[in-house]
C-alpha cells in the first residue's frame, strides 16, 4: 500500500471538516471521526485496501462539507468517488427517510461500502454509549442503537472481523445503557 494517497486523503478530510465538530460534550474535532473510521477498518476489520481506507477517510466529505463527487474523482479516483457515494445521505430528503433508506440501501450496497458502512456505524455506536451527542435522551440512543443494528444487519456476510466489532461495540453500548442483552 502506497500511505502517500492516504496522507493525501486525511490531508483533504482535515481541511474539509477544518471547522466541524462532533456532537459530544467535549465538541471534538469532527475529523477524529473520519479517522477512526479508516482506523477500524485496518486495524479491526483487518483491511489493507488503499481505496477503502482512503473511502473510509473521505466517508463524510460530500456528505457533511462543500466536496463534491467529481472532485473526489478528480483526487482520489473513481473508485473511491463510487465508495463514497453509495455511502453518502441525501441530505435535501427528511432525516427519516435518510434512515429509512440506509437501511434499504445497504442490502444492495457493494462488499466495500458495506465494510466503510459497517465501520461507520462502529464508530457511531461507540460514541452513542459513551459520549453521546448533546440533549439525546436515553430513547433517542436505544432507537440509534436499534436502527444501526438494522443497517448493519443488511451489510453482514463481507468482513466477520467488521461483523464481531460491530457486535461488540452494541453490546458494550447497550450495557452502558442499562438494556438487558437478548
Amino acid at each position: 500500500m502506497d500511505t502517500v494517497h492516504l496522507l493525501r486523503a486525511l490531508s483533504f478530510a482535515a481541511l474539509k471538516h477544518r471547522d466541524q465538530r462532533r456532537k459530544d460534550p467535549e465538541a471534538s474535532p469532527y475529523i477524529n471521526h473520519p479517522i477512526a473510521v479508516a482506523t477500524v477498518l485496518a486495524v479491526e476489520g483487518g483491511v489493507q485496501d488503499e481505496g477503502l481506507l482512503i473511502a473510509g477517510v473521505l466517508h463524510d466529505t460530500v456528505e457533511d462539507t462543500k466536496t463534491t463527487f467529481e472532485e473526489l474523482e478528480e483526487h482520489f479516483g473513481v473508485r473511491v468517488a463510487g465508495l463514497v457515494r453509495e455511502v453518502t445521505d441525501d441530505k435535501t430528503l427528511p432525516k427519516e427517510e435518510r434512515k429509512r433508506l440506509q437501511i434499504e440501501h445497504a442490502r444492495g450496497a457493494t462488499p466495500d461500502a458495506k465494510q466503510v458502512k459497517i465501520a461507520d456505524k462502529i464508530c457511531n455506536v461507540r460514541d452513542v454509549g459513551t459520549g453521546p451527542p448533546k440533549g439525546w435522551s436515553l430513547e433517542r440512543r436505544v432507537e440509534y442503537l436499534d436502527w444501526s443494528a438494522r443497517v448493519v444487519a443488511n451489510c453482514r456476510g463481507v468482513n466477520p472481523r467488521l461483523d464481531a466489532a460491530f457486535d461488540a461495540a452494541l453490546g458494550t453500548a447497550r450495557r452502558a445503557l442499562g438494556m438487558e442483552l437478548p
